[in-house]
């Protein structure tokens, strides 16, 4: 996924991103802890999916 992809799929502007990754600004800890959570709960997520059509 690349940074325009992941800010829209995570509905996070652009700029943001943008910012985060130059170090101009940085993530709430709240946000990455949400970010991981969600990631880790899709991945769960679709191995079920991948498991139930096997």
């Amino acid at each position: 996924m690349n940074r325009k992809e992941f800010c829209k799929y995570f509905q996070i502007p652009y700029r943001t991103v943008t910012e985060w990754e130059l170090d101009n600004r940085h993530a709430p800890e709240y946000v990455l802890r949400l970010l991981e959570y969600y990631i880790q709960h899709e991945i769960i997520k679709k191995e079920n999916v991948e498991d139930e059509s096997v």
